[in-house]
């Protein structure tokens, strides 16, 4: 990082300066030390101007139509006067960690819309396929004046329950034909949902879109859902006509309106938070633990003898982690 003043990013962030906007998630992404107690500092002079957004996660079936989705959904949000931040989670490169997919390629529209903002940004290798500064990075798009932070998950593994873990809706799309797709699709993920979308609703698939819709609702009821204050809806969309996209904004305001009002929104928002917490807490233990020079020295002959039946795995863990204290 050429600048190491700490004032420099706020204020940037602060007056909306794309370029320092960009140069601050780039810090907050980085794992030198000293960018890392840089960014915290940032971050903390922020956090007074954050949360005020709406948080909200989107995950789909392979096939859905998700970047056609979030693109056709981000338009229609700064048409009507919205700022819309996109932080498309991306599965890394095995070999440079870097993104490996071009989300501004595949929302040329959006990218190029003064009220929008795109992030790509490699997960790092952390579960699920979820960048590890994702959460830092919102409340920064916050502090930069975006009311609506979209975060797009992978789709793969357990990337979908972290994203739920950080959004304050989280938006399931599903494709039509939902007979087969039902058996496909996990459970989990359906437990988690605060609405599901069918996308694709459009032409001849139009009643395709509505019988899977009365089958993913006959699907919903057999779950209990995670407040008591709300039952996810099932709508149907066709983001390349732009139809039904109102409809779901309208159901991610109610629901915010709706938790509000018994208190359980802030209430999701105070335990997001402490999560997060002992979230990073485990991440720097481990990362500490494989720093440790004598972890380092004894883990490959300790993982040859697990391998090999020479050592039970419980054993070698132990010795590992008295190495670590």
């Amino acid at each position: 990082m050429k600048n190491t003043d700490p004032q420099y990013y706020i204020d940037g962030v602060m007056s909306g300066q794309r370029a320092i906007l960009a140069r601050t998630i780039t810090l907050i992404e980085s794992v030198h030390p000293a960018h890392r107690e840089l960014a915290m500092q940032v971050v903390d002079s922020l956090l007074p101007h954050t949360g005020q957004a709406t948080r909200l996660g989107i995950t789909g079936v392979p096939g859905v139509g998700k970047s056609t989705f979030i693109e056709s959904f981000g338009m229609h949000l700064t048409a009507n006067g919205s700022k819309v931040a996109v932080l498309a989670v991306d599965p890394s490169s095995t070999r440079s960690g870097g993104s490996i997919l071009g989300d501004k390629t595949r929302m040329e529209k959006l990218s190029v819309e003064p009220n929008a903002f795109i992030r790509p940004s490699p997960s790092g290798g952390t579960l699920g396929g979820v960048a590890r500064r994702t959460r830092e990075t919102m409340l920064v798009c916050e502090a930069a004046g975006f009311d609506v932070i979209i975060v797009e998950t992978v789709g793969v593994g357990q990337s979908e329950t972290t994203v739920a873990s950080m959004v304050d809706f989280f938006l399931v799309l599903m494709l039509a034909g939902a007979g087969d797709e039902l058996q496909g699709i996990k459970k989990g993920v359906l437990e988690i949902a605060d609405a599901i979308a069918i996308n694709k609703a459009d032409g001849d698939n139009v009643e395709n879109a509505r019988r899977a819709k009365r089958e993913y609702e006959a699907a919903l009821h057999l779950l209990k859902p995670i407040s008591d204050h709300w039952s996810p809806p099932v709508l149907t969309c066709s983001a390349i006509d732009m139809d039904g996209l109102d409809k779901i904004w309208k159901v991610i305001g109610d629901y915010g309106q709706r938790l509000s009002a018994v208190g359980e929104f802030d209430k999701k928002r105070r335990h997001q938070a402490l999560a997060w917490m002992w979230n990073l807490v485990e991440e720097g233990l481990k990362d500490q633990f494989f720093q440790n020079q004598e972890v380092q020295s004894l883990l490959p002959e300790f993982a040859r003898k697990v391998e090999n039946g020479q050592m039970v795995a419980t054993n070698a863990a132990e010795k590992l982690l008295f190495l670590h204290r």
